[in-house]
């Protein structure tokens, strides 16, 4: 192995690698020591290294072998066009570029990136962590217990990038070392799998991860690094194309199979300009070859078939849902009045109106903060929560009147933000629901911070959460103990808004595994006394893991999307289509 990686350093950028010249055949010389027919299990899929078949047909049966639920790659065929020729319905040439840096000609970054370190993964808990970063960003998951096995090898190298501020794994990357992998003469290597939470990476996370795996690379005399990209994902290629990576000939081939479906087959018309709410639906239904129509796209509406039946739906809204099941969670004085009935504990409340405060001056009196909503809207709109005096809940019933005619005023249950989704009269998910906030980075004053932020916010919803720049954000950084042109230390975490409305930047944890019992029970209970297939329950909770808790709303159209990595648009497109129910 020394001599030959001795013989790679010499080479030059005018003799091309045989991975670089997929329609040559490799020579006996070049394949002299390398394994033959390699296939390595990732944990989400195989990766079938073309260039060690002498046969394609021995490709063609590797694909054929790729699991349910799974994605294979064969990277590096020679005559990919012949190799999908030999099975054209079964397989075809992904639409993607592949990258090579030269590891010689590596140059390492003069200074650190600020806010992220990145290390190799250390436990099978990290795998799992893992995951959760390919599930916000809609990538097949991996086999936790497999992908720490391949770690636990030097040929498999799995790296998570940590934020510095909060010790959050806020992304991930994968290298093979095809040298220790199946003795490849060229001593290659590639990358897979880069990732970064889409909600929480601090700005250079991916280049971090990028980095730190070239330099192992580099630290054990490897050649070269490659890599795969979707060819319109230009914010990867620029990152690429800064870090070295020049385009190489090298295509990967893929199976006609439903995750792929997007990759070979036409989108239906108007699939672009669908929200994420409604676009991850859509994304299910294709890949389980249910017919997409898109018939709002600014509206979120579809109509999804599959032979003779069909389905409206907007977003999580479907036929299903009756008008009347819409109009009890429409009104929160008539949810509040079914859940007490239902035995579902719920916050003290009272009316007020234009002239109507008496009431809810006496409940302010009584315990001391209440919160202010229109009986009848969503969203957070209208809402102020913490009014303590006369003045104040004047203001804000002023506020909530400008939404809805009816105001509802309640206790301020301490608490955390609790959603809790039901589909099919089960829970799905459950998540901590927090107010919008940011991190000081000791440079930066608040109002910066805000607006970059809000930026991240907005490029992961597709423009669906932002923090406003108003009144009340000023309000709540007063209320923090700063001004907006003040600069926090670095790691500071500043709250900037007071509800957890995802709309306004609010973030969301899933605790999914934590939930009591004793809640999980009255999100159901609820969820029947409506009679509403699909909805999100919301509590205050003392302690996500806690019994205790206080009802305070349902919707009707609850965002599928905010709970990655639990299966809820699976769980949708089951209610909506059984017959389609695929089995992981």
């Amino acid at each position: 192995m020394t001599s030959r990686l001795a013989g790679h350093r010499r080479r030059t950028a005018s003799t091309p690698a045989m991975t670089d010249r997929s329609w040559r055949e490799p020579s006996e010389h070049q394949r002299q020591g390398m394994q033959s027919d390699v296939v390595l299990d990732m944990g989400w899929g195989r990766l079938v290294m073309g260039q060690t078949f002498s046969d394609l047909t021995g490709i063609v049966q590797a694909l054929r072998a790729e699991e349910t639920g799974e994605r294979d790659i064969c990277i590096y065929p020679r005559d990919p066009h012949v190799l999908v020729g030999l099975a054209p319905d079964e397989l075809f040439i992904d639409p993607s570029y592949t990258y090579r840096l030269d590891l010689h000609r590596y140059r390492p970054r003069p200074e650190l990136i600020r806010d992220v370190f990145v290390r190799t993964a250390t436990s099978r808990t990290d795998m799992e962590a893992i995951n959760g970063i390919y599930a916000r960003n809609g990538m097949v998951l991996g086999e936790p217990d497999l992908m720490w096995a391949n770690h636990r090898t030097r040929a498999f190298t799995y790296l998570v990038a940590e934020d510095q501020r909060t010790g959050k794994i806020i992304g991930t990357v994968t290298g093979v070392d095809h040298a220790l992998a199946f003795d490849d003469p060229e001593a290659g290597t590639s990358l897979w799998c880069l990732a970064v939470h889409n909600q929480d990476a601090p700005p250079g996370t991916g280049e971090a991860l990028v980095r730190v795996l070239a330099e192992r690379y580099v630290g054990r005399g490897r050649a070269y690094l490659d890599l795969s990209v979707m060819h319109d994902n230009q914010g990867a290629i620029r990152l690429y194309r800064k870090l070295g990576f020049s385009r190489v000939s090298a295509v990967c081939v893929k199976r006609k199979n439903p995750i792929n479906t997007p990759l070979f087959a036409a989108r239906p018309p108007g699939l672009a300009e669908l929200n994420p709410y409604a676009l991850i639906i859509a994304e299910e239904a294709l890949r389980r070859g249910i017919r997409v129509e898109v018939t709002d796209a600014e509206w979120g509406e579809m109509r999804l078939s599959v032979g003779g039946r069909t389905v409206v739906t907007r977003e999580s809204l479907s036929e299903f849902t009756t008008a009347v099941a819409m109009s009890r969670c429409d009104d929160k004085r008539v949810t509040r009045r079914i859940m007490e009935r239902a035995g579902v504990r719920v916050a003290r409340g009272v009316r007020a109106g234009a002239g109507e405060l008496d009431d809810a001056l006496a409940l302010v009196a009584e315990v001391g903060s209440v919160v202010v909503k229109p009986a009848r809207g969503e969203q957070g709109r209208g809402i102020t929560v913490g009014v303590q005096d006369e003045a104040a809940l004047q203001r804000a019933v002023d506020l909530a009147l400008q939404f809805c005619p009816d105001v509802l005023v309640e206790e301020l249950v301490p608490g955390q933000d609790l959603r809790v989704l039901v589909i099919d009269r089960a829970v799905v998910a459950a998540a901590v629901r927090r107010p919008a906030e940011v991190i000081g980075d000791g440079r930066l004053p608040v109002s910066d911070l805000i607006r970059a932020t809000s930026r991240r916010r907005e490029r992961a919803t597709g423009g669906e959460s932002r923090i406003p720049m108003d009144a009340t954000t000023e309000e709540v950084v007063a209320d923090a103990g700063y001004a907006m042109d003040d600069v926090p230390p670095n790691g500071e975490r500043i709250q900037v808004r007071r509800t957890a409305n995802l709309h306004t930047g609010g973030t969301i944890e899933d605790v999914t595994a934590q939930l009591h019992p004793e809640v999980a029970a009255a999100a159901v209970r609820a969820a029947e006394a409506l009679d509403i297939p699909v909805t999100g329950i919301d509590f205050l909770v003392p302690d996500v893991a806690g019994r205790d808790y206080v009802f305070i709303e349902a919707n009707e159209r609850p965002g599928l999307a905010n709970h990655e990595p639990q299966p809820t648009v699976e769980r949708f497109v089951d209610l909506l289509f059984p017959e389609t129910r695929q089995r992981r």
